[in-house]
């Protein structure tokens, strides 16, 4: 009975390694290419994670969605625009440069900009005592 039940813990442990065997693409640049656009893409779910590292059932529905868009011929900026207009900006680990993402790509600078200035200014100002 016992190793019924370590057989049955060995089987699940190893599911998720199973599922992933079943995504596989049987040309090996389209699925290079798979590949590619799934590390470029956020897993909604894991947020810290593409789609391609996530196991959550969302992110294994967008890899299979990827997969069957390259299958049918789009392309890869095809399969990103489809999904950035069904997903928003948000999908995307590098969002576009537009208006509404300028506070996006530019507050690193800024608080690169004022880190600076406010070690400058303490500098400066233990200089004088």
């Amino acid at each position: 009975m016992m190793w019924r039940l370590a057989l049955l813990y060995i089987s699940l442990a190893f599911a998720p390694a199973y599922a992933a065997l079943d995504e596989k693409l049987a040309d090996p640049h389209l699925e290079m290419r798979a590949r590619a656009l799934a590390q470029e893409l956020r897993c909604l779910v894991c947020q810290n994670q593409s789609i391609d590292d996530s196991d959550a059932p969302l992110a294994q529905d967008l890899r299979a969605l990827v997969r069957a868009r390259l299958r049918a011929g789009d392309s890869d900026a095809a399969i990103r625009t489809f999904l950035q207009e069904k997903y928003g900006d948000f999908i995307l680990f590098r969002p576009p440069f537009a208006p509404h993402t300028y506070a996006l790509w530019g507050a690193p600078f800024l608080l690169l900009a004022l880190g600076l200035f406010v070690l400058l200014r303490r500098h400066y100002k233990a200089g004088r005592r």
